[in-house]
């Protein structure tokens, strides 16, 4: 097929992916708009988490499914590392099997929950597992969805505060795009412990810089994508990890698993999973702004280019001295590696669409034959 920028919606209409093409290229202006209503919610959510953060008793839990969890895991440790409270990640497939290890009755809980649809069976089942368990529970439902069951049914409830995302973040297609940046953006926002005039601006700076990752993106990837790697591996450090899960699982879904995906760490990948590199295998590292993940990043990155095993391997991330040949640079501002995790984002979801569009398929339903569904099926809780 001819290489289809973003921007041809005409052609991604042909392609079955228009959907996914357009929440792409939406993000940094529902970002700016992200701003804005976060700016006039500031209120509501000040009041609602008071001085909770500022207790060390407080257990907080970030949670979600599958991109909704990868979410969680990019936010929890960098909040935990500015407030006494205990921040942790727990996703709901986690939280749901084993709600003991997780779950103390007389700690006071406040479950923040990740939910494009807001309705998945773990979502609802795990609100109200910790309802049941923990006797001081409360909600800070972050959902895409006004008519979701989240937004239902914590309506009206002082336990519980509902923070929708703009309404177009709801994506209409299969894989989670602009409602997963959407809701980590607003999480870094709520409880990042700088003024809260300096968070929204943050807003602002990731958009402009996500504008012209776009705009340098868009072809090379196009191109990028045309080439047989049957084999993608994303390498991230620290929050980035989770960030290179969900570009792997972004492969894996509009592939339909044609593409075979992974994710590890720079320094763990030597422990095993570099066996899997051959000429089909494209390699990602996703940069960090830190000086000292770097220098491991940049050892990694010479290592593979001496091997010469991988099809190819290339560098994303904010411009440095370490690392000045990375193929996919952006000179960023002093922002630390969650907030910058969308933006690189934006690459991994480009290459997902257009090698999806490469082999075929359909990026907005790639599983025609419903055997995976854009909001999860065929889960059956149970009590216990």
């Amino acid at each position: 097929m001819d290489v289809t920028l973003l921007s041809d919606v005409s052609a991604w209409q042909r392609l079955g992916g228009a959907d996914t093409a357009t929440e792409i290229a939406q993000q940094p202006a529902l970002w700016d708009a992200l701003a804005q209503d976060l700016s006039r919610a500031r209120d509501r959510l000040q009041a609602f988490l008071g001085d909770s953060l500022n207790d060390p008793n407080q257990r907080v839990l970030f949670t979600g499914a599958g991109s909704s969890g990868f979410i969680a895991e990019m936010v929890a440790d960098a909040i935990n590392a500015q407030w006494p409270a205990d921040v942790r990640v727990v996703h709901t497939t986690s939280l749901l099997t084993h709600p003991a290890l997780y779950l103390q009755r007389d700690r006071p809980t406040l479950l923040v929950s990740f939910g494009r649809s807001g309705s998945s069976p773990e979502s609802v089942a795990a609100v109200d597992r910790v309802r049941s368990d923990v006797d001081d529970a409360r909600f800070l439902d972050i959902t895409c969805n006004a008519d979701g069951e989240l937004a239902r049914r914590g309506a009206g409830r002082a336990d519980t505060c509902t923070l929708l995302m703009p309404s177009a973040s709801c994506d209409r297609a299969f894989a989670m795009t602009s409602s997963l940046t959407c809701m980590l953006l607003a999480a870094l926002t709520v409880f990042d412990r700088s003024p809260w005039d300096a968070r929204v601006a943050r807003l602002k700076q990731i958009a402009a810089l996500a504008r012209e990752g776009q705009a340098q993106w868009d072809a090379p990837v196009a191109a990028l994508a045309q080439r047989p790697f049957n084999r993608v591996i994303y390498l991230g450090s620290g929050p980035l990890e989770a960030l290179a899960r969900e570009c792997a699982l972004k492969v894996l879904e509009l592939t339909a698993g044609r593409v075979l995906a992974l994710a590890n760490t720079p320094l763990g990948f030597r422990h095993g999973p570099k066996s899997t590199l051959d000429g089909n295998t494209l390699v990602v590292v996703l940069r960090s702004v830190q000086p000292l993940a770097r220098r491991y990043e940049q050892d990694l990155l010479e290592e593979l280019s001496r091997d010469g095993v991988a099809g190819q391997v290339l560098a994303i991330g904010p411009h440095s001295d370490i690392g000045a040949d990375d193929e996919y640079p952006l000179i960023v501002p002093a922002l630390d590696d969650p907030w910058l995790a969308p933006v690189w984002l934006g690459f991994a979801q480009l290459f997902a669409l257009q090698r999806s569009a490469a082999l075929g398929l359909t990026p907005d339903n790639p599983f025609p034959d419903g055997t995976v569904n854009r909001v999860v099926k065929g889960v059956t809780i149970h009590h216990g």
